[in-house]
Protein backbone atom coordinates (compact mmCIF):
# COMPACT_ATOMS: atom_id res chain seq x y z
CA UNK A 1 0.00 0.00 0.00
CA UNK A 2 0.84 3.24 -1.12
CA UNK A 3 2.31 5.63 1.96
CA UNK A 4 1.50 9.37 2.56
CA UNK A 5 2.67 12.09 4.69
CA UNK A 6 0.45 14.89 6.11
CA UNK A 7 2.56 17.64 7.89
CA UNK A 8 -0.11 20.08 9.50
CA UNK A 9 -2.18 21.16 12.21
CA UNK A 10 -4.97 19.22 14.39
CA UNK A 11 -8.48 20.42 14.02
CA UNK A 12 -10.31 19.30 17.03
CA UNK A 13 -13.96 19.61 14.84
CA UNK A 14 -12.53 16.56 12.75
CA UNK A 15 -13.25 18.33 9.61
CA UNK A 16 -10.31 19.75 8.56
CA UNK A 17 -6.12 20.05 9.16
CA UNK A 18 -4.70 16.67 9.71
CA UNK A 19 -7.86 14.60 10.15
CA UNK A 20 -9.10 15.72 6.99
CA UNK A 21 -6.24 14.97 5.15
CA UNK A 22 -6.20 11.37 6.80
CA UNK A 23 -9.82 10.69 5.85
CA UNK A 24 -8.47 11.82 2.48
CA UNK A 25 -5.79 9.40 2.17
CA UNK A 26 -7.63 6.32 3.06
CA UNK A 27 -10.66 7.38 0.96
CA UNK A 28 -8.26 6.65 -1.64
CA UNK A 29 -6.59 3.30 -0.77
CA UNK A 30 -3.33 5.31 0.77
CA UNK A 31 -1.72 4.86 4.07
CA UNK A 32 -1.88 8.01 6.22
CA UNK A 33 1.34 9.15 8.55
CA UNK A 34 1.09 12.73 10.04
CA UNK A 35 3.01 15.23 11.67
CA UNK A 36 1.07 17.37 13.55
CA UNK A 37 2.80 21.59 13.72
CA UNK A 38 0.05 22.62 16.16
CA UNK A 39 -3.07 21.85 17.89
CA UNK A 40 -6.19 23.88 17.25
CA UNK A 41 -9.63 24.17 19.55
CA UNK A 42 -12.32 24.27 16.48
CA UNK A 43 -15.53 23.22 15.66
CA UNK A 44 -17.67 24.39 12.76
CA UNK A 45 -18.43 28.14 13.73
CA UNK A 46 -14.73 29.17 14.63
CA UNK A 47 -11.19 28.51 15.79
CA UNK A 48 -11.41 29.64 19.28
CA UNK A 49 -7.35 28.91 19.99
CA UNK A 50 -4.14 27.25 18.69
CA UNK A 51 -0.90 26.09 20.29
CA UNK A 52 2.02 25.41 17.79
CA UNK A 53 3.90 22.37 19.06
CA UNK A 54 8.03 22.70 19.50
CA UNK A 55 10.11 22.11 16.44
CA UNK A 56 12.07 19.56 17.96
CA UNK A 57 8.90 17.70 17.89
CA UNK A 58 7.69 18.57 14.39
CA UNK A 59 11.53 17.25 13.57
CA UNK A 60 11.49 14.40 15.51
CA UNK A 61 8.08 13.04 13.88
CA UNK A 62 8.92 13.83 10.63
CA UNK A 63 12.78 11.69 11.63
CA UNK A 64 10.49 8.63 12.56
CA UNK A 65 7.91 8.14 9.75
CA UNK A 66 10.99 8.63 7.09
CA UNK A 67 13.20 6.66 9.15
CA UNK A 68 10.16 3.72 8.33
CA UNK A 69 8.09 4.25 6.69
CA UNK A 70 8.38 4.09 2.35
CA UNK A 71 7.34 7.43 1.62
CA UNK A 72 5.45 7.79 -1.86
CA UNK A 73 4.02 12.02 -1.53
CA UNK A 74 4.04 14.95 1.28
CA UNK A 75 1.79 17.32 2.14
CA UNK A 76 1.79 20.41 4.31
CA UNK A 77 -1.07 22.43 5.53
CA UNK A 78 -0.94 24.58 8.59
CA UNK A 79 3.25 25.51 9.44
CA UNK A 80 1.81 28.53 11.72
CA UNK A 81 5.18 29.99 12.69
CA UNK A 82 8.74 30.72 11.10
CA UNK A 83 10.55 28.49 12.93
CA UNK A 84 8.02 25.26 12.18
CA UNK A 85 8.39 26.26 8.47
CA UNK A 86 12.22 26.04 8.63
CA UNK A 87 11.87 23.34 10.57
CA UNK A 88 9.95 21.70 7.63
CA UNK A 89 11.98 22.77 5.11
CA UNK A 90 15.31 21.53 6.59
CA UNK A 91 13.75 18.08 7.10
CA UNK A 92 12.18 17.64 3.57
CA UNK A 93 15.43 19.08 2.24
CA UNK A 94 17.77 16.34 3.10
CA UNK A 95 14.68 13.70 1.43
CA UNK A 96 13.78 15.70 -1.47
CA UNK A 97 12.58 12.50 -3.17
CA UNK A 98 9.08 12.67 -3.19
CA UNK A 99 6.63 14.84 -4.84
CA UNK A 100 5.29 17.51 -2.67
CA UNK A 101 1.74 19.08 -2.12
CA UNK A 102 2.07 22.34 -0.52
CA UNK A 103 -1.21 23.87 1.16
CA UNK A 104 -0.18 27.42 2.02
CA UNK A 105 -2.44 27.69 4.85
CA UNK A 106 -2.77 30.99 6.11
CA UNK A 107 -6.13 32.13 7.77
CA UNK A 108 -9.49 30.38 8.37
CA UNK A 109 -13.03 30.53 6.93
CA UNK A 110 -13.76 32.35 10.33
CA UNK A 111 -10.99 34.88 10.56
CA UNK A 112 -8.30 33.52 12.76
CA UNK A 113 -4.84 33.75 11.54
CA UNK A 114 -2.95 30.30 11.29
CA UNK A 115 0.15 31.56 9.53
CA UNK A 116 2.12 34.18 11.48
CA UNK A 117 3.18 37.60 9.53
CA UNK A 118 7.45 36.35 9.83
CA UNK A 119 6.34 33.00 8.78
CA UNK A 120 4.67 34.35 5.58
CA UNK A 121 8.13 35.20 3.80
CA UNK A 122 9.50 32.33 5.01
CA UNK A 123 7.16 29.64 3.31
CA UNK A 124 7.79 32.42 0.23
CA UNK A 125 11.76 32.21 0.24
CA UNK A 126 12.30 28.49 1.39
CA UNK A 127 9.05 26.25 1.24
CA UNK A 128 7.28 27.05 -1.96
CA UNK A 129 11.05 26.48 -4.47
CA UNK A 130 10.37 22.28 -3.44
CA UNK A 131 7.08 21.98 -4.08
CA UNK A 132 5.79 20.04 -6.84
CA UNK A 133 2.40 21.81 -6.56
CA UNK A 134 1.38 24.83 -4.42
CA UNK A 135 -2.77 25.34 -3.80
CA UNK A 136 -3.77 28.45 -2.84
CA UNK A 137 -7.59 29.94 -2.76
CA UNK A 138 -8.02 32.78 -3.74
CA UNK A 139 -7.33 34.98 -0.25
CA UNK A 140 -3.80 33.08 0.02
CA UNK A 141 -3.20 33.63 -3.73
CA UNK A 142 -3.32 37.38 -3.17
CA UNK A 143 -0.98 37.74 -0.32
CA UNK A 144 1.56 35.62 -1.96
CA UNK A 145 1.42 37.15 -5.33
CA UNK A 146 0.25 40.89 -3.82
CA UNK A 147 -2.35 40.68 -6.50
CA UNK A 148 -5.76 41.06 -6.56
CA UNK A 149 -7.88 38.01 -7.75
CA UNK A 150 -11.65 38.95 -9.16
CA UNK A 151 -11.52 37.13 -12.07
CA UNK A 152 -10.48 33.78 -13.60
CA UNK A 153 -7.71 35.67 -15.98
CA UNK A 154 -6.63 37.50 -12.23
CA UNK A 155 -6.28 34.00 -10.74
CA UNK A 156 -4.24 32.70 -14.03
CA UNK A 157 -1.52 35.88 -13.35
CA UNK A 158 -1.14 35.35 -9.84
CA UNK A 159 -0.86 31.19 -10.29
CA UNK A 160 2.17 32.69 -12.51
CA UNK A 161 3.66 35.09 -10.16
CA UNK A 162 3.59 32.46 -7.34
CA UNK A 163 5.19 30.25 -9.70
CA UNK A 164 7.89 32.75 -10.24
CA UNK A 165 9.16 32.08 -6.09
CA UNK A 166 10.50 28.79 -7.35
CA UNK A 167 7.09 26.56 -7.45
CA UNK A 168 6.78 23.71 -9.82
CA UNK A 169 3.27 24.45 -10.91
CA UNK A 170 0.31 26.43 -9.17
CA UNK A 171 -3.62 25.56 -8.65
CA UNK A 172 -5.18 28.65 -7.73
CA UNK A 173 -8.64 27.68 -6.09
CA UNK A 174 -11.51 29.15 -7.81
CA UNK A 175 -13.91 28.37 -4.75
CA UNK A 176 -14.19 32.23 -3.46
CA UNK A 177 -15.13 33.75 -7.22
CA UNK A 178 -18.58 33.88 -8.60
CA UNK A 179 -19.83 31.35 -10.97
CA UNK A 180 -19.09 28.33 -11.24
CA UNK A 181 -16.46 26.53 -9.38
CA UNK A 182 -13.13 26.89 -11.31
CA UNK A 183 -9.42 26.52 -10.22
CA UNK A 184 -6.43 27.32 -12.53
CA UNK A 185 -3.51 25.35 -12.52
CA UNK A 186 -0.37 26.70 -14.13
CA UNK A 187 2.22 24.42 -14.48
CA UNK A 188 5.39 26.76 -15.99
CA UNK A 189 4.33 26.06 -19.51
CA UNK A 190 0.90 26.26 -19.88
CA UNK A 191 -2.48 27.27 -18.02
CA UNK A 192 -5.02 24.64 -17.65
CA UNK A 193 -8.45 25.05 -16.51
CA UNK A 194 -10.60 22.90 -13.73
CA UNK A 195 -14.34 23.64 -14.12
CA UNK A 196 -17.05 22.05 -12.27
CA UNK A 197 -20.57 23.02 -10.59
CA UNK A 198 -21.09 24.91 -7.76
CA UNK A 199 -22.66 22.95 -5.18
CA UNK A 200 -25.25 25.32 -3.19
CA UNK A 201 -24.40 23.91 0.50
CA UNK A 202 -23.07 25.62 3.65
CA UNK A 203 -21.14 22.74 4.77
CA UNK A 204 -17.52 23.35 3.17
CA UNK A 205 -15.67 22.84 6.07
CA UNK A 206 -12.05 21.35 5.07
CA UNK A 207 -12.33 21.69 1.48
CA UNK A 208 -8.72 22.91 0.94
CA UNK A 209 -7.30 20.62 2.76
CA UNK A 210 -9.31 17.77 1.04
CA UNK A 211 -8.64 18.81 -2.23
CA UNK A 212 -4.65 19.40 -1.64
CA UNK A 213 -4.52 15.91 0.27
CA UNK A 214 -6.41 14.14 -2.79
CA UNK A 215 -4.01 15.67 -5.29
CA UNK A 216 -0.96 13.80 -2.66
CA UNK A 217 -2.80 10.96 -2.69
CA UNK A 218 -2.94 10.33 -6.48
CA UNK A 219 0.29 11.27 -6.79
CA UNK A 220 1.39 8.24 -4.87
CA UNK A 221 -1.22 6.46 -6.91
CA UNK A 222 0.88 6.91 -9.86
CA UNK A 223 -1.02 10.40 -11.83
CA UNK A 224 1.05 12.63 -13.18
CA UNK A 225 -0.36 16.23 -12.44
CA UNK A 226 -3.28 17.16 -14.81
CA UNK A 227 -4.57 13.65 -13.85
CA UNK A 228 -4.37 14.25 -9.96
CA UNK A 229 -5.64 17.18 -9.80
CA UNK A 230 -8.57 16.63 -12.31
CA UNK A 231 -9.37 13.37 -9.97
CA UNK A 232 -9.47 15.86 -6.82
CA UNK A 233 -11.24 18.38 -8.59
CA UNK A 234 -13.76 15.06 -8.96
CA UNK A 235 -13.66 14.14 -5.73
CA UNK A 236 -13.67 17.41 -3.76
CA UNK A 237 -16.61 18.02 -5.67
CA UNK A 238 -18.64 14.76 -4.53
CA UNK A 239 -17.07 15.27 -0.99
CA UNK A 240 -19.19 18.98 -1.20
CA UNK A 241 -21.98 17.82 -2.58
CA UNK A 242 -22.58 14.97 -0.09
CA UNK A 243 -21.51 17.42 2.96
CA UNK A 244 -22.35 16.45 6.43
CA UNK A 245 -25.07 18.55 8.64
CA UNK A 246 -23.40 18.09 11.62
CA UNK A 247 -22.21 20.77 13.92
CA UNK A 248 -23.66 24.26 14.23
CA UNK A 249 -21.83 25.93 11.53
CA UNK A 250 -20.53 25.04 8.50
CA UNK A 251 -20.56 21.70 8.37
CA UNK A 252 -17.62 18.79 6.69
CA UNK A 253 -17.49 17.50 3.48
CA UNK A 254 -17.97 13.92 3.28
CA UNK A 255 -14.80 12.56 2.63
CA UNK A 256 -16.32 8.90 2.25
CA UNK A 257 -19.37 9.93 -0.04
CA UNK A 258 -18.72 6.79 -1.75
CA UNK A 259 -19.82 4.37 0.96
CA UNK A 260 -23.26 6.35 1.45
Amino acid sequence: MKQALTIAGSDSGGGAGIQADLKTFHAHGVFGLSAITSVTAQNTQEVRAACDLSEEIVRAQISAVFDDFEIAVVKTGMLSSREIVEAVVDELTVRNEQPLVVDPVMISTSGFSLLKDDAIQCVMDRLLPLATVATPNCHEAELLSKKKIKTRKDAGFAARKIADLGACAVLVKGGHLEGTAVDVLWDGACETIFESERIDTGNTHGTGCTLASAIAANFALGYGLCDAVDRAKNYITEAIRHGLNIGKGKGPVNHFFFRL
